[in-house]
């Protein structure tokens, strides 16, 4: 259920430190993208299919920028959808209108109109993405973001001869919008991707994409590269982490990593590496356990270390009633739904932020987001017998400069699964994690093992156990946090912070763009 769509693209999908050499004015600090969102004939596994993208690419163009540049990306919708994009990982420092989450930040962009993301980039630097958000045009409508450091700040590593994004993807060769309607109409699961990709490629192990492969030439990600030709060439693979227990896309993508001074990969031999399996969760424990925030006097981690307000959310699967008259694929004839502490979150028709900064929420959300589960249970043991979550538009609300910890707690309803949750605005840090029912008496870990930014790697809720994250409130708007399995979202496992202004003039957020679209 969980692991159906988009797990590469929504779940996994991120970029190899491609902070390339590309000539940038030193003295620039303002950096003008144009983004025509356009139709586009592509073709994979011998399937040709129109597919939105930006100026007609696909995956779509780099946006490259120094650390405190202001970027300025005007955004004309060309195609019958409605558009938003996401700057995914940039942190939108009183600029949440330019966010992108649909009717979260900002009400989307129809057909004809443009609208100019306007944003400034503040203590980051690295490889991050830019996709759509709204509904499952992100599976092609996404690319990298490119930030330098600034000019004469080394990089925290040696420095690289040259760095290339590796994006991965999914593809489907059914309309993605068409899949996710009707699996929302018959409440059943959504239809399985028919193939990853990396850069926009499916590799050699699928059937008719021998010439799709992505070749990588003179590499070094992280790694020495040989003084020598190797008489040989490399795969590189990559295949999701599944957890859930419904279908998947269970292939494999590849590419090809051969040295420069190869004249061909022909007649070599190529090697391929040996993959964990598909639901190993004790790999995928052991790898994340070994991030590390930099933590030195440069690159601190400033943890919050007292907290004002704690939470306890529990996140998962569950059901709610088949439309009358209707005939639904869900358990028992109902519908697949996903929730956040048992509400299952209804897209509004008013942007929210909107509605806050105009004093005018009425209607559209209730703050009344609850600090705790409203009924506790075992939430890792036998799941109870009703599965049927609640449903509404609730935001939590929060006063400027408030530290927060916030414990994620899987349940067992519908079956235990990993959840990536992917928190906007805020860069959070990774305090504890376990297996099994979070109580008040767990002790969270004395030294905080993991940073995560907000939005280069989402936050995983292990299947069956929690995680803790904590984070300070200190950037005014409203802002969003999913689950980054896609279908996940659109069953509503999604929920929106509102931070308050503070009382300094930096401390409140900027006033919305002219240009703005309307609801």
């Amino acid at each position: 259920m969980g692991a159906s769509t988009l797990h590469i693209s929504i779940a996994l999908m991120f970029s190899f430190l491609a902070m390339l050499h590309l000539p940038l004015q030193a003295d620039a600090a303002t950096r003008h993208y144009e983004f025509n969102i356009t139709m586009q004939n592509v073709t994979r596994l011998c399937h040709t299919r129109s597919i939105v993208t930006v100026n007609g690419k696909f995956p779509g163009p780099r946006v490259v920028a120094r650390e405190g540049d202001r970027l300025l990306i005007n955004v004309t919708n060309l195609v019958p959808n409605n558009i938003t994009i996401h700057w995914h990982g940039i942190r939108q420092l009183r600029s949440g209108w330019a966010d992108g989450p649909t009717y979260i930040t900002q009400c989307p962009i129809r057909t004809g109109q443009s609208y100019v993301y306007n944003f400034t980039v503040i203590g980051q630097r690295g490889t991050l993405w830019w996709h759509a958000h709204v509904s499952w045009l992100r599976s092609t409508l996404y690319g990298p973001i490119i930030i330098l450091p600034k000019k004469n700040v080394p990089y925290p590593f040696p420095n690289p001869y040259k760095q290339v994004p590796i994006i991965f993807g999914e593809w489907f060769i059914t309309d993605t919008e068409a899949i996710i309607s009707q699996a929302l109409q018959t409440g059943g699961g959504p239809n399985v991707s028919d193939a990853y990709t990396i850069n926009g490629l499916p590799g050699p192990l699928y059937n008719c994409s021998a010439k799709d492969i992505f070749k990588l030439k003179t590499t070094n990600l992280l790694l020495q590269t040989k003084p020598t030709a190797p008489a040989a060439a490399f795969l590189m693979t990559a295949r999701p982490y599944v957890t859930g227990a419904g279908t998947f896309d269970n292939s494999t993508v590849a590419g090809i990593l051969e040295y420069e001074s190869t004249p061909s990969t022909k007649n070599l031999p190529l090697h391929k590496p040996t993959l964990p399996p598909l639901n190993d969760t004790a790999f995928a424990t052991n790898f994340t356990n070994r991030l590390r925030s930099l933590a030195t006097p440069q690159f601190p981690a400033k943890v919050p270390r007292s907290v004002d307000r704690r939470f306890l959310f529990t996140v998962g699967l569950g059901t709610k009633p088949c439309d009358r008259n209707a005939t639904c694929q869900g358990p028992n004839g109902t519908k697949f739904a996903a929730s956040v502490s048992n509400i299952s979150f209804v897209q509004p028709t008013t942007a929210l932020l909107q509605a806050h900064f105009t004093g005018r929420s009425g209607g559209v959300y209730a703050a009344d987001f609850p600090y705790n589960p409203l009924r506790w249970f075992n939430y890792t043991g036998k799941p109870p017998n009703n599965t049927m979550v609640g449903s509404g538009t609730k935001l939590m609300v929060l006063p400027f400069n408030t530290s927060v910890e916030v414990v994620m707690q899987d349940t067992s309803i519908l079956g235990a699964e990993s959840h990536p949750l992917h928190l906007h605005g805020y860069n959070f840090f990774v305090v504890g994690q376990g297996f099994g029912n979070y109580t008040p008496l767990t002790t969270l870990n004395g030294l905080i093992w993991s940073t995560r930014s907000s939005g280069t790697v989402p936050v995983s809720v292990p299947p069956g156990g929690w995680v803790a994250i904590r984070f300070l409130a200190d950037n005014p708007g409203v802002w969003f946090m999913h689950c980054h399995l896609e279908v996940h979202t659109s069953w509503g496992l999604k929920m929106a912070w509102l931070v308050l202004d503070g009382k300094l003039p930096n401390q409140k957020l900027l006033p919305p763009p002219s240009d703005l679209p309307k609801c």
